[in-house]
């Protein structure tokens, strides 16, 4: 589904709205949990800022989700367990042109979700989350490229075929040094127990 940056928003501004309730927090809440300004978070939750990668991934953090959630639906019974390339959201990081695609079925209750990843020529995405509400796994696998992928103080180089397995409990980053792009794989999973860090300043 290729979805207008207005769409994409109002989606984003409904879900984070949404966990952020089903959390009882509140806005400066939130903010506390998050390092993620009040009036940011204000602005994203009526659609008014296109938030970049880093601070929607520090908004999941705050919530205890993964950042595919934010653009995931709330899970419900009868959804589909099929999701068609057609119907999956993509979205594009308007600070580094990175571009990610949910691919699990929205709303299909399960503890596993999807993404499929393509990262320009010579663009880093860095997370700074470290701290998270809930313990969160993820593998990236390369579909094809190369990235340098830094995980705490390490940083590992994949290319096509490589597959690394992490936790997010500290800083990330995501590097493609070469001139073309990078797709890859990246499943993630969290079983909501709490981090053994959380917010631990």
């Amino acid at each position: 589904m290729e979805n207008t940056k207005t769409d994409i928003d109002r989606r984003i501004a409904v879900r984070l709205r949404a966990l952020r309730g089903e959390r009882g927090l509140t806005l400066d809440g939130l903010a506390e949990r998050s390092g993620v300004s009040r009036s940011m978070i204000s602005l994203v939750e009526r659609g008014e800022s296109s938030p970049t990668a880093s601070v929607l991934d520090r908004l999941a953090a705050g919530l205890g989700v993964t950042l595919a959630a934010l653009f995931a639906e709330a899970e419900r019974a009868d959804a589909n367990p099929v999701a068609r390339r057609t119907d999956q959201i993509a979205w594009t990081d308007p600070a580094t042109g990175y571009r990610r695609r949910n691919l699990s079925p929205p709303g299909f209750p399960s503890p596993i979700e999807l993404v499929e990843v393509e990262l320009p020529p010579g663009a880093r995405v860095s997370y700074d989350s470290g701290n998270r509400a809930a313990t969160v796994e993820q593998q990236v696998y390369l579909l094809d490229g190369t990235i340098d992928l830094t995980v705490g103080e390490a940083t590992h180089r994949l290319s096509t075929g490589d597959c690394l397995a992490m936790r997010l409990d500290r800083p990330t980053g995501f590097h493609n040094p070469t001139d073309r792009a990078a797709r890859y794989i990246v499943a993630l999973t969290t079983d909501g127990r709490p981090a053994l860090n959380a917010f631990k300043r």
